[in-house]
């Protein structure tokens, strides 16, 4: 007959010190991940740095020209509704000045008893006037009708109006929400960039600084007088937005600002044509079909040249392979070289 064996009871040590270990592995996987690499961001160089934060810039700026044109679009749907809530108003007035005027038709039948005009010209004193009375209340009566088909046809029109009110406010909201997750997406990069130039100790901002002064004085060394690229433009209209960008080298880069004192990219070229009494569209990629296309080999000064796939920026052409530009918030408005971005197209809208 086998013997029985009590079970071993487990060591409450060994078990906790089991519990110990699997926790200390997981804490090891999450620490490393599953492919054994480290998920702390290692130490960038101020090389990567700039790297990132030009790609932060460059990705804000793509986000504030939605912003620009979802702007674009909600002011131009405040100001329908505007127009649409004036017409009504309008309307309204009109509506109860015939209001009034049915009222005191009716009032004056209820007081001559609700008799018929025609009938009480027949029995009037003077019947020699009778066909004339005739005719004048049978106008009077058409006249009546008129007016109830007049006041009809408002309030249907005065609904109408109201009922395209209400769709523009629907319109409205919409655009107001596209509107904060634009700016929330802008805000977001342009924190994180200021919290990669941190990282860097200002010894390291400094050179990189210098570094872009270096860059911007090279630009303008090789620069076009004002009077010279005025004078290279294709037109008048053309030289003034010239000559407005260089006033204007120096203004800061403030996103969504369109001048006097700031500007965005398209701000900058919005407001340079402005003032040459060319209207041009809020956007870089709505201002790229705002003329006529030139390739890179026909530019003139005053012709306005495109960056990235997306058309997330522009400047101002002024030649010699320069442009006039607002590069971000870390840079005033400036001249560059075509060259510091990868070029996407140039249109000429004067």
């Amino acid at each position: 007959m086998a013997a029985h064996r009590k079970p071993r009871r487990r060591s409450a040590g060994g078990n906790t010190a089991r519990t110990a270990w699997t926790i200390a592995l997981a804490g090891a996987a999450t620490a490393t991940g599953f492919d054994g690499t480290g998920h702390a961001e290692p130490q960038l160089t101020p090389a990567q740095v700039k790297a990132k934060v030009d790609k932060l810039y460059q990705e804000a700026e793509a986000a504030t020209e939605k912003y620009n044109g979802a702007k674009e679009q909600a002011d131009a749907g405040r100001q329908r509704i505007r127009n649409l809530q004036d017409q009504a108003a309008r309307k309204t007035e009109k509506l109860n000045a015939a209001r009034e005027a049915l009222g005191s038709m009716a009032a004056a039948q209820y007081r001559d008893g609700g008799l018929d005009p025609a009938l009480q010209l027949a029995l009037s004193e003077d019947p020699d006037r009778y066909l004339d009375g005739a005719e004048f209340a049978e106008r009077a009566g058409n006249r009546q009708a008129s007016s109830v088909a007049s006041v009809r046809k408002q309030l249907r029109e005065i609904e109408q109006l109201r009922g395209a009110a209400q769709v523009e406010l629907t319109s409205l909201k919409s655009r107001q929400a596209e509107l904060k997750r634009h700016k929330k997406t802008i805000t977001g990069k342009l924190d994180s960039a200021r919290d990669l130039l941190t990282r860097l100790t200002a010894e390291e901002q400094a050179r990189l600084d210098d570094r872009a002064t270096r860059s911007s004085t090279g630009a303008r060394s090789a620069l076009v007088s004002p009077g010279s690229a005025a004078a290279q433009a294709p037109n008048a209209r053309a030289a003034a937005a010239v000559s407005y960008a260089y006033a204007k080298l120096g203004s800061p880069y403030v996103w969504g600002a369109t001048g006097p004192n700031a500007f965005d990219c398209s701000g900058l070229t919005q407001a340079a044509y402005r003032e040459a009494g060319v209207s041009l569209p809020r956007t870089t990629y709505a201002q790229i079909d705002a003329g006529r296309r030139v390739s890179r080999s026909e530019l003139r000064p005053g012709d306005l040249v495109f960056f990235y796939s997306g058309i997330s920026h522009v400047g101002l052409y002024i030649g010699n392979g320069q442009m006039i530009h607002a590069p971000n918030p870390s840079a005033p408005v400036r001249v560059a070289p075509l060259d510091e971005m990868p070029f996407a197209g140039a249109t000429r809208v004067a």
